[in-house]
């Protein structure tokens, strides 16, 4: 008699970002499941950012694809704090500038023209927060954070977002300088998974 091998579950993660894709498809490696993302999923679905935390937005994202698709789904909400900015961009990291459609490249300009008047060492973190929500409505959260500066000149050819201007003091280089296998040991992404890890895998074991 032929036994039929189980399918996995599918593992929705709420993001149109592909550098944040590329990173949770290596964090999540090893989870027994089906990595889907937006555009596999044959609708569109806009969901409004307008939380004034990083974990309500997290969930608002989590909790709308789960209930569309019915099935498991994380989304994560994350920013750049900058100690001398009083803490901007934060929750508008990715809405940092004023023309519209900016790049990664639009924002780090607009960044570091806010900052040219400020005393150096520009003391920032990278904080994530990541929401899991289930198609029953349960929700969990984790979250992560990086400490490091923000420097003047751009520096590395890796990640995407802020790490070009993104210092790690221990390390003598900035974000996009660590290899993608470097940073999704230490960022604010990867510690805010690997918090979360525990939790999805018993979901996923308990179907």
């Amino acid at each position: 008699m032929t036994k039929h091998k189980l399918e996995k579950p599918v593992l929705l993660v709420a993001t149109g970002n592909r550098g944040k894709q590329r990173e949770f498809r290596s964090l999540l490696r090893g989870l027994p499941v089906v990595l889907r993302f937006p555009q596999d999923v044959p609708f569109r679905r806009q969901v409004e950012e307008n939380g004034v935390t990083y974990a309500q937005n997290a969930a608002l994202k989590a909790q709308a694809w789960a209930q569309a698709t019915g099935w498991l789904t994380l989304a994560d909400d994350s920013g750049l704090e900058v100690d001398a900015l009083d803490r901007a961009p934060g929750l508008y990291s990715a809405r940092y500038a004023p023309q519209p459609h900016p790049t990664d490249a639009d924002r780090r300009r607009y960044l570091l023209s806010h900052l040219a008047d400020k005393p150096r060492p520009w003391k920032a973190r990278f904080v994530c927060t990541i929401a899991v929500a289930t198609p029953t409505g349960l929700i969990h959260f984790a979250e992560g954070a990086c400490p490091g500066e923000i420097i003047p000149e751009e520096r590395g050819e890796h990640g995407f977002g802020y790490d070009p201007i993104f210092w790690l003091p221990a390390l003598g280089r900035t974000m996009a300088e660590l290899t993608p296998a470097e940073k999704n040991r230490l960022s604010h992404r990867a510690r805010a998974a690997r918090a979360i890890l525990p939790l999805l895998a018993a979901l996923v074991a308990a179907g």
